[in-house]
């Protein structure tokens, strides 16, 4: 039975060894050639770092598009029997009122494998276009533009008559 030690001892051990991991790596990789070896994935299906990178890269894709804000959520028995679901997110995305209806563009795929069905659903908000080539036409509700003033003239002020006093 292993020994437990607190979570703030684990984080400075944690942290005292990636810090000499860091050091050894960099004095070894500045004096010799560096050689990678590389071991092939079997399934990428099945390998939840291959699907995090995947995730990240059509993340990556879909902000350099243009889009506001993005989400890639995939769920199901990724590796083991359990189901899990994974959320990758990236900038601004709306979730409530009438504006999902222009700015969400949604899909959801279910794809069958061995283990059982994986859920694919993306969320991509686009951007506001005042043409409406890459995004809605009409603005979000919580858009404030401030105009510059127009140049007022001097106008000399108008005395009110007795007609237009209140009364009290």
């Amino acid at each position: 039975m292993a020994t437990q030690i607190s979570k703030k001892r684990k984080f400075v051990a944690d942290g005292v060894f990636f810090a000499e991991l860091n050091e050894v790596l960099t004095r070894e990789l500045n004096e010799n050639s560096v050689e990678l070896y590389a071991e092939k994935v079997n399934n990428r299906g099945l390998c939840a770092i291959a699907q995090a990178e995947a995730c990240y890269g059509v993340l990556r894709f879909i902000m350099e598009s243009g889009a506001k804000g993005c989400e890639v959520i995939v769920s199901g028995k990724l590796r083991a029997q359990r189901a899990k679901s994974m959320k990758f997110k990236d900038g601004y995305m709306i979730s409530s009122g009438y504006p999902v209806k222009e700015y969400i563009d949604s899909a959801v795929r279910h794809v069958l494998i061995r283990q059982g069905v994986i859920g694919i659903k993306v969320k991509i908000m686009l951007a506001w276009d005042a043409k409406g080539k890459q995004g809605p036409v009409t603005p979000l509700p919580d858009l404030v533009t401030i105009h510059t003033p127009k140049e007022e003239e001097n106008v000399p002020p108008i005395m009110p008559t007795s007609l237009e006093l209140p009364i009290a």
